[in-house]
Formats: structure tokens, C-alpha cells, sequence
């Protein structure tokens, strides 16, 4: 939701972005009498806001997906790109052979040059997946862009139609490997995954990494606290949590309550979750504010994970499957 992200970043403070030579913009699509539409794809969402760009004429241009995790130094990304002299570089990351069917497929010749794009293919010819994280040269990016924008045909979209072209047209262009940690999360089931892979020893993106930082808005909130009869058992809980319950095997976000009785396993709860007395909640993922009644069942033992929606309240007693989906 616009106003959540937008609340969030707020003005880029917690990541030391509110400095007079940078800065953080959030360009949503826009209508207006004569001029303005909604993204299209990918690329149309950049091409809207060349014009945006333009204005600090840069050199190189980072294009960044917003549901995925993982740590990377983008300047040595862009090393690379400059010492190719590249008009493209694409991070990619090798993937189990088993799984390549599943994503965007760079195959590359000896010297890491990609020569063929593959979306999802039957058979692969290489196990390197595409993060979808691009660097260009502005200038060729502005020039494939507004071709493509030309194209009544075309899906505006990098991988389906930017990336072809530029190959197509024999351009350069290199990947870049990166081999740690790297989620995408744009599932429910794949979002989960990544809150239990923190829970992993070894842990896959430390948090407590005092060399790489991972920062985030401070809310302020006080120490968390567990009550007498509460149990925290191999899980995160952050500031401002109470537990008077049991948490086992779960991520619990700031100001998360769970109350006497009440049991959280194998479970994500975000901000200001609260779980009533005796409510159970097995493989499930509460969203900022919900409320669980008492005596809930959430979630089971097997199966799909299910959510609750934010600002969502169910009534004492009420049963949500695995894999159902309660409020938005």
C-alpha cells in the first residue's frame, strides 16, 4: 500500500538518505487530464521517469527490484560494468539445475558475456538466474526505452522485451555472479521462507553483521519483555514485544503481543500483532495490527501458510486453515 511505504521511508533518515546531495523520491504513477498513466511493466515504470533521471545526467544507472533480499556491494557491481564497458551488466546467480525452469535463464560464453536470454525454459542450458538487478549505460538505456515505448506490441518489460533487444542488436553485455544469500519474496510461501531462514545456524544474513549493517526505521519502543509464565524458544523477538505466551521457532516484529496461554510456532508476526489467550498459531504469517481472538486456531502443522490480513480481528474462537487467507 502506498501510504505504508511511503510512511516508512518517511525521508530516507534511518539510511542517512536525507542529506543535501542525495536524497530519496518515491515517483508513483499518476493521471492527470492530458499526460500520465500507470506502469505498464518494468520498463515503462522507469521510462516515465527518464526525465527524473535526466536531470542529474548520470553516467550509469542501477535498476533494483523491491522484493528481494539480499546483501550486495553495488559498487563493485558497477566495477565491473565500467571495466567490461558494458552497456548492460546483470547480476545473476546460480541456481540449483533442478529449479533453473523457474526463473530468467543468462547464458554466457567463457569470458561471463551473455549471448542468449531464456525465460523459463524446459530444458536450461545453463543454471544462471537472473536476480533482476541490472546496471546501464544512460545512454543506451535511454535509447532502448524510448524504442521500445514505440512498440505497440511490446510488454514494456525488461527481461521480456529490453534485454532481448539490446542482445538482438549485438550489444555488450556482461553478468555479473553473486553467490550468497538471495530471496525473492514477492509469494506468501517464499516471504516465510525468508523470515525462517534468520532462525538457520549459520544464519544466511546475519543480522548482528557489525561490519554490514542492516538498518531500519527505530520506532522507539521499550525492551522487549517476557512474563514468568512466557517461553521464547529459538526465535527473534524484537523491541516492544510482550510475551506472556509460548513463541517457538518464529519472527516476531516490534510491539508483537502474545498473551497468556496463547502458542506461536513456525510463524511471522508483524508489528503490533496481537495474539489473544489460548489462541494457537502454527505455520502462519499476521500481518501489522491484527488481532487473533481468544482461543483461535491459525494455521496447522502441514500444508500452505496461512495469513492473517493487517488490521484484521478475528473473533474469539475462529479457525483459519493452512494456505487461507483472512483480510487483505
Amino acid at each position: 500500500r502506498p501510504l505504508e511505504l511511503n510512511a516508512y521511508i518517511g525521508s530516507g533518515a534511518p539510511w542517512d538518505l536525507d542529506v543535501n546531495s542525495g536524497g530519496v523520491y518515491v515517483l508513483p504513477p499518476y493521471h492527470t487530464g492530458k499526460t500520465g498513466e500507470w506502469y505498464r511493466g518494468t520498463a515503462n515504470s522507469i521510462y516515465q521517469n527518464l526525465e527524473f533521471a535526466k536531470q542529474y545526467n548520470p553516467d550509469y544507472v542501477l535498476v533494483l527490484s523491491g522484493d528481494h533480499i539480499y546483501k550486495m556491494d553495488y559498487a563493485e557491481m558497477i566495477a565491473h560494468h565500467v571495466k567490461h564497458n558494458a552497456a548492460a551488466t546483470i547480476a545473476v546467480r546460480q541456481v540449483p539445475w533442478e529449479e533453473a525452469s523457474r526463473f530468467g535463464i543468462m547464458n554466457t560464453d567463457e569470458n561471463n558475456n551473455i549471448i542468449e536470454f531464456e525465460e523459463k525454459p524446459a530444458n536450461p542450458k545453463s543454471n544462471n538466474a537472473s536476480m533482476g538487478v541490472y546496471v546501464f549505460s544512460f545512454d543506451k538505456l535511454c535509447s532502448y526505452l524510448e524504442a521500445d515505448e514505440q512498440d505497440p506490441e511490446s510488454s514494456n518489460d525488461f527481461g521480456k522485451n529490453i534485454i532481448p533487444a539490446m542482445l538482438n542488436a549485438g550489444e555488450c553485455m556482461t553478468a555479473y555472479t553473486f553467490n550468497d544469500y538471495w530471496k525473492d519474496v514477492g509469494t506468501i510461501e517464499s516471504l516465510w521462507d525468508a523470515n525462517m531462514d534468520l532462525l538457520k545456524d549459520p544464519v544466511p544474513v546475519d543480522l548482528r553483521d557489525r561490519e554490514w549493517r542492516i538498518y531500519a526505521r527505530n520506532v522507539g519502543s521499550p525492551p522487549h519483555y517476557v512474563a514468568e509464565g512466557g517461553s521464547v524458544i529459538d526465535s527473534l523477538i524484537t523491541e516492544g514485544c510482550q510475551i506472556m505466551g509460548s513463541v517457538t521457532h518464529s519472527v516476531l516484529s516490534t510491539n508483537a503481543i502474545v498473551e497468556e496461554g496463547a502458542v506461536v510456532i513456525d510463524s511471522v508476526l508483524m508489528p503490533g500483532a496481537r495474539i489473544g489467550k489460548g489462541a494457537v498459531i502454527r505455520r502462519a504469517i499476521v500481518a501489522e495490527n491484527a488481532v487473533i481472538g481468544e482461543g483461535c486456531v491459525v494455521g496447522e502443522e502441514e500444508g500452505d501458510i496461512a495469513v492473517v490480513g493487517s488490521n484484521t480481528s478475528l473473533k474469539a474462537g475462529e479457525f483459519v486453515a493452512a494456505g487461507q487467507q483472512v483480510g487483505e
